[in-house]
């Protein structure tokens, strides 16, 4: 049973461009422009029209974007929820600027152990996440940290969570590592390790998606029965200002806004490939957690039920459910 038809999350991408080389990511290959503010202030309006509540400022590393501030603090006057995930390498610079304008600030960070973490990053940012965390606390900021776990960094969940998170009284977001396009994440984690990822889940202080979890005990999703709703909970917006479908990911057609995203969207064209979402052979087994997440809060079903205590919790110790609240 369908929920909720509108969108739930925009996946603003204001540029591909990095200054980190991760090993499970491609975006940073990419050529890329940077969104501009212009752009940004009518879509962010067109967003409010068509139902959204979530806007996810992301890249490549959002904080190269000279303007982010700016653009952050539009989307939150507008009532907004603002979601930004950095490298750490330019928010100690940032930070002043980026005060109270982030509800969910999250810093990656995928071992306690300066070389592994940066030699996954590919770049020396251990140190600039833990400068982060420090200038964030003494701005009053409460921002998370967000563990991507593959199966050579499970061993470093425990020492994350004991040496930095419960110390500077964090919250640690599990990230279950997922595979796309031509990216490689490693051997995928057994059903045993999953437990375990279950189990932290549990813990204080500790958010994972038990939805993420089921997913992929179920081998991913399945093109006979889909249960991604990507092209209909979350528009992707590119930095050349199109809009992508059914997902970043994927990428299977691009649509340039043009300054109409609301009348674009609801178009019969756009509308047409929402059908397909979850759907397409490419989807098959496809477990992409950005995608995924709002697709288990928009239907009742078993992945629903999976996600609702773990998103409640979250909510609550955020304190973001007053702002949705508000702004329903």
């Amino acid at each position: 049973m369908r929920l909720r038809s509108k969108p739930v999350l925009c996946n603003y991408y204001v540029t591909y461009r990095c200054n980190a080389k991760c090993s499970f990511c491609d975006i940073w290959e990419k050529p890329s422009p940077y969104i501009t503010l212009q752009d940004v202030k009518q879509n962010l309006l067109d967003l409010k029209r068509l139902g959204v509540q979530v806007i996810d400022f992301t890249g490549g590393e959002p904080l190269l974007h000279r303007e982010i501030d700016q653009m952050l603090s539009m989307a939150h006057d507008m009532g907004f929820i603002t979601t930004l995930t950095t490298n750490g390498l330019l928010y100690p610079k940032l930070a002043e600027r980026l005060k109270g304008k982030v509800d969910m600030l999250h810093f990656s960070l995928d071992s306690a152990d300066k070389t592994e973490h940066d030699t996954g990053r590919g770049v020396a940012c251990f140190d600039f996440v833990m400068e982060s965390i420090a200038v964030a606390k003494q701005l009053g900021e409460k921002p998370d940290i967000l563990f991507t776990v593959f199966k050579n960094n499970l061993h470093q969940l425990e020492e994350v969570y004991q040496k930095i998170v419960l110390p500077n009284k964090l919250l640690l977001i599990i990230n279950p590592a997922f595979e796309y396009n031509q990216v490689e994440t490693g051997e995928q984690l057994t059903e045993q390790e999953l437990k375990y990822l279950s189990a932290f889940g549990k813990r204080k202080q500790v958010y994972l998606n038990e939805g993420f979890i089921q997913l992929r005990c179920d081998g991913g999703n399945h093109i006979a029965d889909p249960v991604c709703k990507a092209a209909s909970t979350t528009l992707v917006i590119s930095p050349e200002n199109e809009l992508v479908l059914p997902c970043y990911h994927l990428g299977a057609k691009s649509f340039p806004i043009q300054g109409n995203l609301y009348t674009l969207y609801l178009s019969q064209e756009v509308e047409a490939l929402k059908q397909q979402e979850g759907r397409l052979p490419e989807c098959e087994g496809c477990t992409i957690n950005c995608y995924m997440q709002p697709s288990f809060a928009v239907e009742m079903n078993k992945y629903f039920w999976k996600a609702l205590p773990s998103t409640l919790k979250y909510n609550y110790l955020k304190g973001t459910w007053k702002r949705l609240l508000l702004n329903s």
